[in-house]
């Protein structure tokens, strides 16, 4: 199956392309493998159908050439509360080019066939809305069954009926799919303990109080706050929102297990795609500032000679 022609289910049914054998994710072995040869990861966010699901198919294909250890697509909603202008604006093209939960579950389908994903974890961010929409049971089966690694979703209420709901949907025999939740500075030790409770690949450390975005600087508390949740859990961390550069990249990798970027990766895919359409060139100019990114937080410095 390839994305050639338009995305589509072939009777409402999505092929199981789930690799996984005996217990752990795709996730968990990603995270194992970070840590075994001592590597922190880099995961790449972008819009799904931002501007349309085959550029998303394409740029997903040049982001895991580039190096980047997970690919998190995003499920474009009319309210995103936790983004800001730069993923609200892709949402509203990725909705305009009629994008929606089962066109994302089938590119996801579709990823599963090209070389370079059959071990590359896909996670999905969602807002609690579209999931409902689609059916909770129905979206977990039909994500686990497509190939779907991992969930985020910020509007989950911690502790409540519908974080439960959800976390026994996932906990099928066959389904190899983590719930991914967040943290914040704001968070108590007990919401952090929570949070690694359902934690089994990763914690996501948001970095700041407010809303995605490109900053100029990464927040003068970060140590202290990755420090406190790895002072409650021994589960990786990877820490997101606000990682606009390489440098703060670099910086963020120092202390977290992993590294999130979203809006400058989103906001490249745009510029480009405007000013030089969906092409080879695009694709190569977003493949080189993933590259960038993926530089940042793998080089070590030079050794003087002896």
């Amino acid at each position: 199956m390839n994305m050639k022609g338009s995305v589509c289910i072939m009777n409402d049914h999505i092929m199981n392309t789930n690799e996984n054998a005996g217990s752990r994710s795709r996730l968990q072995k990603k995270f194992s493998e970070l840590r075994a040869h001592n590597r922190k990861g880099l995961i790449i966010y972008i819009c799904a159908g931002d501007p349309d699901i085959r550029t998303t198919f394409n740029m997903a294909k040049a982001i895991a050439k580039a190096g980047a250890d997970v690919i998190e697509l995003g499920v474009p909603f009319s309210d995103p509360l936790a983004d800001g202008p730069v993923i609200q604006a892709a949402s509203t093209r990725a909705l305009a080019s009629g994008t929606n939960v089962k066109k994302i579950l089938a590119l996801v389908d579709s990823l599963r066939y090209e070389d370079d994903f059959p071990k590359i974890p896909l996670v999905l961010m969602t807002y609690l809305n579209p999931v409902y929409r689609y059916g909770l049971a129905e979206f977990v089966r039909d994500a686990a069954a497509a190939g779907v690694d991992g969930l985020i979703v910020p509007d989950l209420p911690a502790g409540e009926e519908e974080s439960a709901e959800l976390i026994n949907a996932m906990s099928g025999p066959d389904i190899f799919m983590d719930l991914i939740p967040l943290v914040a500075p704001t968070s108590t030790d007990e919401r952090i303990r929570a949070a690694a409770d359902i934690a089994r690949s990763f914690i996501y450390c948001v970095s700041l109080t407010g809303v995605t975005g490109a900053r100029d600087s990464l927040p003068a508390g970060l140590e202290g706050f990755i420090g406190r949740v790895r002072s409650l859990t021994d589960k990786p961390v990877a820490v997101g929102f606000g990682i606009s550069t390489p440098e703060h990249a670099r910086e963020a990798a120092r202390h977290a297990d992993a590294v999130i970027v979203g809006s400058a990766i989103v906001k490249t895919i745009h510029d480009v795609t405007t000013s030089m359409g969906t092409g080879p060139a695009a694709l190569a100019s977003v493949r080189a500032v993933v590259e960038g990114f993926k530089n940042a937080i793998t080089a070590r410095p030079a050794c003087s000679d002896s």
